[in-house]
């Protein structure tokens, strides 16, 4: 695809400054631009795109005197990802359902709809309009996918579990495994039944070689708009809210409630049957063994205030000085004895 900037900048609602008849073949981040494409730039990332090579960038509306052609926007990351779009070439899925497919009994299908082969649809289950079904996906009896999802290869979706409307879950992720329930009796691990089920609530995303477990009972729980990494675990009976950020190898463990506009870095851990409060961030590799309230930024383990744990750290990077001291003082004491 080509563009002239005039073109680009129409498409955006941008605000042009530079040559308009500059042809654009695709877009890039600062480091990777060429006299070829596109870039853009906010914040302390603005001065480095003035000397980068690409042919123009996305510009904030408030940033004055810039020696490159440019088009200025009210949020160049959102343009950004318009022109993203614009410029990858969109892939040719058939919709329909191809004869390789395995399909069950008593299974309703939407319009739209596209099932490759050697994907399995087992008996009961509903399929909604415009959804894709990626070869080797299991969606198993009773299980229903809502209006436009995307389920990509060697995704499985066991037994009554539901996902809304606009998913996408990444290859290799399971959706309603077993949760990890025991009883020991004797010595002896005994299962507890896991006959609750997994909803994924409308427009979440989830990564691949993810693990959602059923719950025990009841459900276990996506909550709209979340956006789960690669490599995460959610154990039994957890309520993730809305518009979480879960990033790669966090894990939460079971009946553990969270609330909206939460961001786990990666790594981070919790302990079962805990309240995670609103609108916080937990920074990487913490570990979460209490209740937290809304609107807290936490670190380290025990997870504790960030501030907090960057003194203790900080601190702690004296303590081999500290013990010397300390022993040089015994040492003079029992001398003076």
């Amino acid at each position: 695809m080509e563009k002239t900037l005039e073109e680009l900048a129409h498409i955006v609602g941008g605000r042009l400054v530079g040559n308009p008849s500059i042809m654009i073949t695709k877009v890039a981040n600062i480091a990777m631009a060429d006299a070829d494409s596109i870039t853009f730039a906010v914040g302390e990332h603005v001065e480095e795109a003035k000397t980068c090579k690409a042919a123009a960038v996305i510009l904030p509306n408030d940033v004055d005197k810039f020696p490159l052609p440019a088009v200025f926007v009210d949020n160049p990351r959102e343009v950004f990802i318009d022109l993203m779009n614009l410029f990858t070439p969109k892939l040719k899925i058939k919709r329909e359902i191809s004869d390789k497919a395995i399909i069950g009994e008593n299974v309703t299908i939407g319009k739209n709809v596209a099932v490759m082969p050697l994907a399995v649809i087992d008996d009961n289950a509903t399929i909604g309009d415009d959804v894709v079904l990626y070869p080797h996906v299991y969606i198993g009896q009773y299980a229903q996918i809502g209006d436009g999802s995307m389920i990509y290869s060697n995704v499985t979706v066991r037994e009554f579990c539901e996902i809304g409307k606009n998913a996408i879950i990444h290859s290799s992720t399971v959706i309603g495994s077993d949760g990890f329930g025991f009883v020991t009796e004797n010595g002896k691990h005994v299962k507890v039944p896991q006959v609750g089920n997994v909803v994924i609530e409308d427009n979440v995303e989830i990564g691949a070689h993810v693990g959602i477990d059923r719950a025990a009972m009841g459900s276990t729980y996506i909550r709209k708009g979340t956006k789960i990494d690669n490599l995460v675990h959610i154990g039994h009976g957890c309520d993730i809210g809305e518009n979480n950020l879960i990033v790669a190898q966090t894990g939460i463990s079971g009946s553990t409630k969270v609330g909206s506009n939460v961001t786990f870095g990666g790594q981070v851990g919790t302990v079962g049957h805990i309240e995670i409060g609103a609108d916080s961030v937990f920074a990487a590799r913490s570990g979460i063994i209490n209740n937290t309230p809304k609107g807290v930024f936490y670190a380290g383990f025990p997870a504790r205030p960030h501030q907090e744990w960057l003194r203790i750290t900080a601190a702690s990077a004296h303590v081999p000085e500290i013990i010397k001291e300390v022993k040089k003082i015994q040492r003079r004491l029992e001398n003076e004895k």
